[in-house]
């Protein structure tokens, strides 16, 4: 047993060692340079199977079937409109038992209205960071989970087989994701390296997108005593959802959640009404996102909010207000906090940190649930910054990165000689 973990070390240390920070900042920086805002993924995923082809490692880079599985049951939602999905999956061939999947994906929000102080495309590396949108969430990550992987290839180090998954269509509802795991599932754990702030995420809340209609009477502005405002409707509907929200948060059971300021948001995102100033609008459309409680079915969240809704404006003689599931459908997942393989992650976490790392819940929906709804545990780690992820001038410490990079080593490797 002694000699096992000696030689466990020696792979271990000589993985670490193969590892090239400045070629991952290289290849990072890279990839931030092509733009993958979510529906056209292609470019990005292509650089991404040549990166990997040139580390050593097996790249599979393939078509999905859009409209088998947009028929599936559990087909997961999406927002953004696309013709083509892609995924491409890096292979690390194993010399130990089981078989591991680390998935992140290459897929990025817009760039917003307000100018960037570098460029959202431009890779640029700056006081130790590198600068981009995708340098928190997520494409730096998936690089790092390459070059993590070709560091294990080049080192010859113990390992089991490792599936790396670059996905496409996360900030839409998980699609690729969905298609990856359809394709092939068999995994005996999984590690998404999202932004957690080096907590090891094993609790998510699920997030439901939803858009309603409240409807009025027109009438002219001079006259706006014989019509009825849907504006005026829907701001009891906003005040009945903000009472939704504080419902939904009371007496939160799940030990990681409470801990949280505001575990399941509530939010209208986007709200329009009206056609012309001088009448009176007799339409009034919004969207938003339902945080789902762990534990709770889908379909129960749903009911509620739309009974909170419908109760708003119950007493006004006018048209309840229509409410439509759109979008995607993010839903809760956990995984236990004592189980084995969130040990092992918090173990090679601590060994990289030299700290404690606890294990946390968050607020937000991933792909974390789409691995759990087939029974593989998973978690999550990796840099600080998500506050910075669908931000400005969003960027990523060059040393968290490396950190991140060296972590997901020392996990690999580290179970590749469990028992």
């Amino acid at each position: 047993m002694a000699s096992d973990t000696a030689r466990s070390a020696r792979s271990q240390a000589a993985a670490l060692a193969a590892l090239d920070p400045s070629a991952l900042v290289r290849d990072a920086a890279a990839a931030l340079r092509i733009p993958s805002v979510t529906g056209d993924e292609r470019a990005v995923l292509e650089h991404l199977a040549a990166l990997a082809e040139r580390a050593g490692l097996r790249a599979d880079l393939h078509a999905h079937d859009l409209e088998a599985l947009r028929a599936q049951p559990d087909h997961p939602g999406e927002e953004a409109a696309r013709d083509e999905l892609l995924g491409l999956t890096v292979t690390l061939p194993g010399s130990h038992r089981g078989r591991i999947c680390l998935n992140g994906h290459v897929d990025v929000v817009g760039t917003g209205a307000q100018p960037w102080r570098h460029g959202p495309w431009s890779g640029a590396i700056e006081d130790g960071r590198l600068h981009g949108r995708g340098a928190v969430d997520m494409k730096a990550a998936v690089v790092a989970m390459l070059h993590a992987l070709g560091a294990v290839a080049a080192a010859g180090a113990q390992a089991p087989e490792v599936v790396a998954q670059c996905v496409a269509s996360e900030e839409d509802g998980g699609l690729g994701t969905f298609a990856a795991l359809e394709r092939d599932d068999a995994f005996d754990a999984a590690l998404i390296p999202e932004p957690t702030g080096w907590d090891v995420v094993c609790a998510q809340a699920g997030a439901l997108t939803f858009s309603g209609v409240v409807t009025g009477r027109a009438a002219h502005a001079a006259e706006r005593l014989s019509g009825r405002s849907a504006l005026d409707r829907y701001v009891e509907v906003h005040l009945a959802l903000r009472e939704h929200e504080a419902r939904v948060n009371a007496g939160v059971e799940h030990p990681l959640m409470r801990a949280l300021e505001l575990p399941y948001p509530l939010l209208v995102g986007r709200l329009s009404a009206g056609e012309w100033s001088s009448s009176v609008p007799d339409r009034a459309a919004f969207e938003g996102r339902l945080g789902v409680r762990i534990g709770e079915e889908p379909a129960a969240a749903r009911a509620a909010l739309e009974a909170a809704v419908t109760a708003a404006l119950a007493r006004d003689g006018e048209p309840p207000p229509r409410i439509a599931w759109t979008g995607g459908a993010f839903h809760p997942a956990e995984t236990p906090a004592d189980h084995p393989w969130v040990q092992l992650v918090r173990t090679a976490a601590e060994a990289e940190l030299g700290r404690e790392v606890r294990p946390a819940g968050v607020p937000w929906g991933s792909d974390m649930r789409l691995f759990g709804a087939r029974g593989i545990p998973v978690t999550m780690i990796g840099t600080t910054g998500i506050e910075r992820a669908h931000a400005v001038d969003e960027w990523v410490a060059l040393d968290e990165l490396e950190a991140l990079a060296r972590t997901l080593i020392r996990v690999v490797t580290g179970a590749g000689v469990r028992p």
